[in-house]
């Protein structure tokens, strides 16, 4: 069983935070290393977007990390998102009889 992050950071935060700013990169250098816009990377260093698969990948193979560990990231933070909006969510519960 996983934990739940309380109010886990977007992934983006944590790239910038750990890999970026240790490293002294700028977006447009790590964009480039990446093989990605820098509009791509800014949105996500921004929180505006996620971390697809493929991006994952890509962190993965130019920070020497796993790309499960960016996904795990971005999924704990979606569905810690999900669940503050839960009362919004109009669901009937199912059992079997």
């Amino acid at each position: 069983m996983t934990m739940q992050m309380h109010n886990p950071p977007h992934p983006g935060e944590v790239l910038r935070d750990l890999c970026l700013e240790p490293l002294e990169l700028s977006v447009t250098d790590a964009a480039e290393a990446l093989g990605v816009a820098r509009k791509t990377l800014s949105a996500i260093l921004n929180g505006r977007a996620g971390i697809s698969p493929e991006m994952a990948l890509r962190l993965s193979m130019a920070f020497d990390t796993t790309p499960e560990s960016w996904l795990n990231q971005q999924s704990q933070y979606d569905l810690w998102l999900a669940k503050k909006a839960k009362k919004h969510l109009r669901v009937k519960r199912l059992s079997a009889a």
